[in-house]
């Protein structure tokens, strides 16, 4: 579960956002619609303590992540919260389940192949474990971003424009593909995105 209130966040005099309250259930998915410069990055950066808020709360699973810091910040989200990026960043060195299984370990748990090796069969990209990041196509890359934020089971699941350089069927699929992962692992699902194709995939919406 997430939940905002009287949230706020200042760079400077000059760029300071107020964010609107909201409430995402477990299992729901949610938009949040914004044009460039709206702040939705922003948000997405305090909705995973990224960045602290100038004031207000955010509750994620009934913690209050604003008021945590340091190393159970850390442990927190890595338990709790799932982000998917724009562009999915990997170290490059390691192979794809060597990079899911660091966030394993990011999460304070042991590394654990077979929960790897399952969820990437789910995702039709087995066949990869041991594939190094630059072998995957965008696709196989993108649902490889998808198996490490939700490796954890979170109770959030964060994207980041995850449909901006997508055609229409490939926006189609990766939101369907995000709706049943999170689905899977009963966690909201907050799209935060400037793209209108998704108003017709997914009915709950914010607008910042």
């Amino acid at each position: 579960m997430l939940k905002t209130s009287q949230l706020k966040f200042s760079y400077d005099k000059q760029n300071a956002f107020s964010f609107p309250d909201f409430e995402c259930q477990d299992g729901e998915s949610w938009l949040l619609l914004g044009n460039s410069g709206s702040g939705k990055t922003t948000l997405l950066h305090l909705l995973a303590g990224m960045l602290r808020p100038t004031s207000g709360t955010i509750e994620v699973n009934g913690t209050a992540i604003n008021k945590l810091s340091g190393g159970a910040l850390d442990a927190f989200r890595g338990n709790n919260i799932g982000v998917v990026f724009q562009k999915p960043h990997f170290i490059q060195s390691l192979t794809v389940g060597e990079n899911i299984g660091l966030a394993q370990k990011l999460a304070g748990k042991s590394f654990d192949k077979k929960p790897i090796e399952e969820l990437l069969d789910r995702l039709n990209i087995g066949k990869k474990f041991n594939k190094k990041p630059n072998k995957l196509s965008e696709g196989e890359k993108q649902r490889a971003s998808i198996a490490r934020a939700i490796i954890n089971q979170p109770a959030l699941i964060l994207a980041d424009e995850p449909t901006s350089a997508l055609d229409d069927a490939n926006t189609s699929q990766v939101t369907q593909l995000l709706e049943e992962q999170a689905t899977a692992v009963n966690a909201a699902l907050l799209i935060v995105t400037h793209d209108n194709r998704l108003k017709n995939h997914i009915s709950k919406q914010i607008s910042i």
